[in-house]
């Protein structure tokens, strides 16, 4: 504690939060202000002999560098790595959620190289919150290499030079011993070795979607109960579709989401029975692609009738985490051949429901972590206005009611643990980023950005060495890898003046006439809201962009119109995803008129299904790009840059009330998220987006694709502002996608 009262009190302007209960941690080193993480991850591969492996090591990353050990460096600072190299600017990291390993679950990491398929490797964590802090170190030495490059000159000629790490096949003898592994700050203790099992839990807040995100959303949320500290909502809204109430329970827990989400997905019968008063025994029947399971239960008879004393029920789970740490646990009514209909039992089908799990901001002072938890279902109406017209005790005894209460049996059984609460108290570091790593600037927006943009309308032997040489048994000890989190501030919505965007085009050249008339798409444009399989171009005042005073106060303001306009939208099936696709023939970019054009950015949506569909929207400029503007340091920087910037806000206008919870309101970097190619040519950027690469990203358009016929959706693409000088931030181009329908997709000729 001496050491991080110490870090306090030499404070910069930028905080990290480190957790206190781990072996991980992360501090600067003091001569260079680079940011450094370390901590004991699994490590998985495949040896020569086509075995499965998994290693516990010990993963150091500094800067832009990366090493691996086989035990703490810092207790024996002579020792050598493993595994070393740098973290390349084409390096992808992708969540791969839960896998089986060595009969417990861990949750995976996939390391790959977009331009080199032989570079790649998998590591694992014990929970969820350590995927989320790696995943964000790894976002760090990825931005250092950004910040090397952009100096350019001998500093990117050193770092072309530099082996980039690679985690799969055999290890490169290594003969030179680490340095610089002794200034660092110690957050936590505990031993060094982990358990080669899974990891067990500790054997705005105002309950209207508090921060609701970057899309004004059209529910109205009205207070008609609260039991044991949590509030009880209904969607007074919903009653003009006539079909059945959407219904939430809101709760603040003293605990981390991280936290929450490991008890809600857990199966366990004993930690189960002591908050969850509805489920009797729950039983994971299946598990798909990590982020997707099909789990059996049954009720407590005390919540059925006399008539059906006996239900049981199958749903499937499908969980993903955003960008801004926020878990989503979407829950829905499944079949599986494993569980056919059981004697003496009534199969009942669950109702519908999502969990929402949301850190809190806390005083920078406070040890005391707190999140939102928000569980949301659809209750048929009748039984709903009966009880709440007549308070009738009924209610109480059914199903809806457990549901609901399942947030509060969460608060009273977290409370009733405290090591639950110390495990995950965070405590807040502040650290100061020199010149030698990336621009305070950068990185200060990275720390403070929410991505709240959108206003809805609504074990074997391996080619590692052996460990006999370890002084601890793995299965005798373990220890869990602390979070890294950033400190993050309360979100502000102000409107001010839209931004002038005479400085992004070309002020000196007269701006053309763009003649729709000679530009054709695929897919047609829509005369107004009421048509479908169509596509409009609304305004942006249904997103919330970041405003001037941004860097000073987390203003954000409503969206103006785009700078670019929407000419066309081609709406392609395809057997395998196309790149490049703006020099195809039919693609209008190649047509006379749209040669002519002085810039058009393309940006190709590939969406996995059977079969492939590419989504190809044709924004164009009526002027050339200005050389000195933020959109021309996006359209010739590097991949890098382009990664960091491109952001894009989703805003489910009409549809089903489960398929907007899984699509949200919060803006994405997508170079983040999921592959991003770009391709400039001519007079025009192309951004080929391959939304199959991230598996989270690859099942909710699964979802959305099944939903498809009866959406609106608004889609608004961004260039990130991050620099003062760069706000306010403006809308690059805005698409509404109205009821597409699947069949009326054009193949793509060869």
């Amino acid at each position: 504690m001496d050491a991080v009262a110490a870090a306090v009190s030499t404070a910069g302007t930028t905080g990290s939060v480190l957790n206190k209960s781990g072996s991980g941690g992360s501090d600067r080193s003091d001569d260079r202000g680079i940011f450094e993480y370390f901590g004991w991850v699994y490590h998985l591969g495949v040896n020569s002999l086509g075995h499965e492996y998994c290693h516990l090591r010990f993963l150091f990353i500094r800067g832009k560098h990366l090493s691996m050990y086989k035990r703490d460096p810092h207790e024996y600072p002579s020792l050598k790595p493993i595994r070393q190299g740098v973290v390349g600017p084409a390096l992808m990291v992708e969540e791969l959620g839960r896998r089986r390993v060595n009969n417990g679950d861990l949750y995976v990491l996939r390391f790959y190289n977009r331009l080199d398929e032989t570079k790649k490797g998998e590591i694992a964590c014990a929970t969820a919150g350590e995927v989320r802090g790696w995943t964000e170190a790894f976002d760090h030495a990825k931005q250092q290499v950004e910040y090397e490059l952009s100096r350019g000159g001998s500093a990117r000629d050193k770092l072309n030079m530099e082996a980039e790490i690679n985690l799969e096949g055999h290890r490169p003898r290594v003969r030179r011993v680490s340095h610089g592994l002794r200034k660092h700050i110690r957050i936590g203790q505990g031993p060094e070795i982990l358990l080669r099992q899974s990891s067990k839990l500790a054997s705005r807040a105002d309950g209207f979607q508090g921060d609701s995100g970057d899309a004004v959303e059209a529910y109205q949320w009205k207070c008609v109960l609260t039991v044991s500290g949590i509030r009880i909502f209904e969607d007074v809204s919903s009653h003009k579709y006539g079909k059945g109430i959407l219904a939430k329970s809101v709760g603040v827990i003293d605990a981390t989401a991280d936290t929450v989400f490991e008890v809600v997905l857990n199966t366990e019968r004993q930690r189960r029975y002591e908050w969850d008063m509805l489920m009797c025994d729950l039983e994971l029947v299946d598990s798909y692609d990590g982020h997707y399971d099909v789990v059996y239960g049954t009720y407590d008879p005390k919540y059925l009738s006399r008539w059906h004393s006996k239900q049981d029920f199958v749903f499937s789970r499908q969980w993903f985490r955003g960008q801004d740490g926020t878990y989503t646990i979407l829950q829905f009514p499944a079949k599986h051949k494993k569980k056919p209909q059981r004697s003496g039992y009534r199969r009942a089908k669950i109702n519908t429901s999502t969990w929402e799990i949301r850190n809190l901001n806390t005083p920078m002072a406070s040890n005391s972590p707190k999140c939102l938890v928000t569980h949301t279902l659809e209750i048929q109406s009748a039984s709903w206005m009966r009880w709440k017209n007549n308070r009738c005790s009924q209610f109480e005894r059914n199903i809806p009611y457990a549901l609901l209460c399942q947030v509060a049996g969460l608060k009273e059984y977290i409370s009733a643990n405290p090591a639950l609460n110390r495990e995950n108290a965070t405590t807040v570091v502040h650290s100061k980023i020199s010149d030698g790593s990336i621009s305070s600037s950068e990185y200060e927006d990275e720390v403070l950005d929410e991505f709240y943009d959108a206003i809805s309308a609504e074990s074997s032997t391996s080619d590692e060495e052996s460990d006999d040489d370890e002084k601890h048994d793995p299965k005798e000890l373990r220890v869990k890898l602390k979070n890294i989190s950033w400190a993050i501030t309360t979100l502000a919505l102000k409107r001010t003046a839209a931004p002038d965007l005479g400085e992004e085009l070309d002020p000196t050249v007269a701006p053309i006439t763009i003649d729709q008339s000679d530009i054709h798409g695929s897919l047609r444009k829509g005369k107004d809201d009421n048509d479908t399989n169509c596509w409009t171009s609304p305004s942006g005042k249904g997103f919330m962009i970041r405003g001037k005073n941004y860097l000073k106060d987390n203003s954000k303001v409503v969206g103006g119109d785009p700078l670019l306009k929407l000419i066309a939208v081609d709406w392609f099936t395809v057997d395998k995803s196309v790149d490049r696709i703006a020099l195809h023939p039919r693609c209008m970019v190649q047509s006379e008129a749209g040669k002519k054009l002085p810039f058009i950015l393309v940006i190709n949506l590939q969406v996995p299904a059977k079969p492939n569909y590419s989504l190809v929207l044709y924004y164009a400029a009526d002027r050339p790009v200005h050389k000195d503007s933020l959109l021309a340091k996006f359209v010739d920087g590097s991949d890098v840059f382009r990664d960091s910037r491109f952001k894009l806000i989703p805003s489910i206008v009409e549809g089903y009330w489960l398929v907007k919870r899984a699509v949200g309101t919060k803006a994405c970097l997508l170079g983040k998220a999921v592959t991003c190619k770009y391709f400039k040519q001519d007079n025009f950027l192309e951004i080929d987006v391959d939304i199959g690469s991230s598996s989270v990203a690859r099942s909710v358009i699964n979802l959305v694709l099944g939903y498809v016929t009866n959406l609106v959706v608004d889609l608004a693409i961004l260039v990130e502002a991050k620099d003062e000088k760069e706000l306010p931030e403006y809308i690059l181009g805005t698409v509404r996608l109205n009821r597409l329908k699947l069949e009326s997709a054009v193949p793509l000729e060869k």
